[in-house]
């Protein structure tokens, strides 16, 4: 696909990106007739899928168009209420493809769950917890196996058992680990049923290692998917010449500095490491979204992985080689994501997503996924090293400040505009230059 159709996309107005996405020719009929019918999810479908339901809640899906992952560029989805971050992502990509694009990998593939077993804190019979589970891993695996045959034949099933232990207050948690290849889907509902299965029978199996006739020692507390997904990583990385970086009055080999040491703060000062964070959450959730994934899984995994050394830490890390004029961004997070399952074969904008991809493997999309983040974190650290994150975002907000006083059509652009150029960018003033836009209209 050429990139030319794209060009100046964000400056065509919704039935002209229509059609271009028409000529592309890579949408469905029925993925075009939700995007341009506006068939979002009906009320029907909404009603079947949470209680009380009384209507549905949109949010805008914009397209990344710049995205480039190991050699192959991307149509990515976006969906977010938050002004700034599309053009952020669309920005980004665009100073990536400088050098070579994003390269990203799928280091591992497995969702962990946990099966938890309560009893007296106790080293001896954590020994022999622990020494029961090494034994029986082939008889846990068969569990687990035997709960779900269904993922075998896809090329799925249980991979590997661990345990822990640890004792707290007046008792002891006993904990057995399952790691699972749910293959395409993101696999709540099959861990879960692993799990359970799991849970009854090593409670019953280990009071019966006990060989005591008094009480059963262990007591089955719970079983349950873990959203600290640390063996279902994605990396992804990327090299930008400096020069590409440059802003008005500053170098980019110093800017490309700078955002080196800005990258460094977010991995000693954790106020700065949240925000950090929630920049690179920015384009990943709106991926996320957009697929029909879980994003407040994919959120609790990120934020606990940042934190997996004990200290809450910046995803993202950049490095400035001073000698090659280069900058180098790496990022390594969880991103349990799925193709099937869930909302992901319900939601009408869901399977328009998965065509805008092109109907990627799970493994690939976090790939994709990964390097939004990447990209979004690379925007966000430019502008805050250098003319501050404040004059990008206030051009956007002067635009729904605009919509918000009740601008329609041209008048969003002309108020905006009207917004940026005066000292004050509130309520207010909007229906002050409002009011004067189209008593000025009304002349003529």
């Amino acid at each position: 696909m050429s990139k030319k159709i794209w060009r100046h996309f964000h400056k065509k107005d919704l039935q002209e990106r229509w059609q271009v996405l028409e000529e592309a020719g890579i949408l469905s009929p029925e993925s075009y007739q939700a995007l341009t019918g506006g068939q979002g999810l009906s009320l029907e479908m909404a009603d079947q899928m949470i209680e009380n339901v009384i209507t549905t809640y949109q949010i805008p899906m914009g397209l990344s168009l710049n995205l480039t992952v190991n050699d192959k560029a991307y149509i990515v989805p976006m969906v977010t209420e938050e002004p700034s971050v599309v053009a952020a992502s669309n920005f980004a990509g665009q100073i990536v493809n400088a050098g070579s694009g994003f390269k990203a990998q799928v280091k591992s593939r497995l969702m962990t769950g946990q099966v938890c077993l309560t009893g007296p804190a106790d080293p001896d019979l954590q020994n022999h917890f622990e020494d029961w589970v090494s034994a029986h891993e082939g008889d846990i695996l068969d569990w687990a196996r035997s709960a779900y045959p269904a993922i075998l034949k896809y090329g799925g099933g249980p991979r590997a058992v661990r345990s822990a232990y640890y004792p707290y207050k007046d008792r002891g948690f006993y904990l057995i680990y399952l790691d699972v290849d749910t293959q395409e889907a993101m696999g709540a509902n099959m861990m879960n049923t692993m799990l359970e299965a799991v849970k009854l029978k090593s409670c019953q199996a280990l009071n019966q290692s006990l060989a005591s006739d008094a009480s059963p020692v262990f007591d089955p507390l719970m079983a349950i998917l873990s959203n600290h997904a640390d063996q279902c990583l994605v990396e992804v990385s990327c090299e930008i010449p400096a020069r590409k970086l440059s802003r008005p009055g500053l170098a980019g080999s110093l800017v490309a500095q700078r955002i080196a040491y800005a990258s460094d703060l977010a991995q000693v000062d954790p106020y700065r490491a949240a925000t950090h964070n929630k920049g690179i959450m920015n384009g990943i959730d709106a991926v996320v979204v957009a697929t029909g994934n879980d994003w407040r899984a994919i959120e609790a995994g990120a934020h606990s992985y940042a934190a997996k050394d004990g200290a809450y830490r910046g995803l993202a890390t950049w490095d400035y080689d001073a000698q090659a004029e280069t900058l180098r961004g790496q990022l390594c997070l969880p991103l349990a994501v799925g193709t099937v399952g869930g909302s992901i074969g319900i939601h009408p904008q869901a399977k328009l997503s998965q065509d805008l991809l092109g109907h990627l493997p799970a493994q690939e999309l976090m790939q994709v996924i990964a390097a939004i983040g990447l990209a979004q974190n690379l925007a966000a650290l430019r502008a805050l090293v250098s003319e501050g994150i404040q004059s990008g975002h206030m051009a956007l907000h002067a635009r729904s400040v605009a919509i918000q006083v009740g601008a329609e059509g041209e008048e969003v652009a002309q108020l905006a505009a009207a917004l940026a150029d005066s000292s004050t960018i509130n309520q207010e003033t909007a229906r002050e230059l409002l009011a004067e836009l189209r008593q000025e209209k009304n002349k003529y």
